[in-house]
């Protein structure tokens, strides 16, 4: 078992990235992979409360690799790690089948309590783009795209796009029925700025005040000289007594 399980994974990174030519070069040049082997082994030992060989065989792996895996997270298949350096995974972050991580993405908590979920839940068939801190214990549905450098903090419903800071969907989301397909760095094709959204309406709000504006000045203006002018005032002249 757990034999097809690394080969399924050297083959979901043969799939996902073009510039593999073969299994033996992904065993032997792929951080990603040789990541998860590390892992694997820690997570092992972290099962059976071998907490601190756990511990030291992740260390091993983040100083070879530099991508760091807490051993107590949960990993499904098929995971690919591209790139790869500057990666981390926190212990209680949860990772469905297929999914895809890009270098400098973070997985982390944003609570100090001992004991309690403080790490995300990803989704099967999730895209974390580079740069993307994905901080708290909520979940990211499945099919879901988080943006470069996007920050997200609260739950994502399923086959949304995030980016942004705090991250903020964009588009519509993937039908349910639809099987979500790879995209490198979560690209869809163009991504509509969510901030540049509602400044684009609020400058068109302003256009067209403007233009009504300048059209009740003109209608002032028509009005005023329509009115006849004012008579002037003649002043009155004293009569003497006799």
């Amino acid at each position: 078992m757990l034999f097809q399980n690394l080969r399924d994974e050297i083959d979901a990174t043969l799939v996902r990235d073009p510039a593999a030519r073969s299994r033996l070069e992904v065993v032997l040049c792929y951080p990603g992979f040789q990541a998860l082997l590390y892992f694997r082994l820690a997570h092992w030992l972290w099962q059976r409360r071998w907490y601190l060989s756990g511990r030291f065989v992740s260390h091993c792996g983040r100083v070879m690799t530099g991508i760091e895996i807490h051993p107590g997270a949960r990993i499904g298949r098929r995971l690919f790690i591209d790139h790869g350096m500057g990666v981390v995974i926190g212990e209680t972050a949860e990772i469905g089948d297929d999914c895809t991580l890009y270098q400098g993405v973070t997985l982390g908590g944003t609570s100090l309590e001992r004991g309690q979920k403080r790490h995300p839940t990803l989704g099967n068939g999730v895209i974390v783009s580079s740069g993307a801190q994905v901080l708290g214990p909520f979940r990211v549905g499945d099919g879901a795209r988080i943006g470069a450098q996007a920050v997200v903090l609260r739950e994502v419903p399923d086959g949304a796009t995030m980016v942004g800071i705090p991250a903020r969907p964009v588009g519509r989301g993937a039908s349910a029925k639809t099987e979500p397909t790879f995209e490198p760095y979560a690209i869809t094709g163009e991504i509509p700025d969510p901030i540049a959204r509602p400044l684009t309406a609020l400058l068109d709000e302003v256009a067209a005040l403007r233009a009504r504006v300048a059209e009740l000045e003109r209608e002032r203006g028509a009005a005023s000289a329509a009115e006849p002018p004012p008579e002037p005032i003649r002043p009155r002249v004293a009569r003497a007594n006799p």
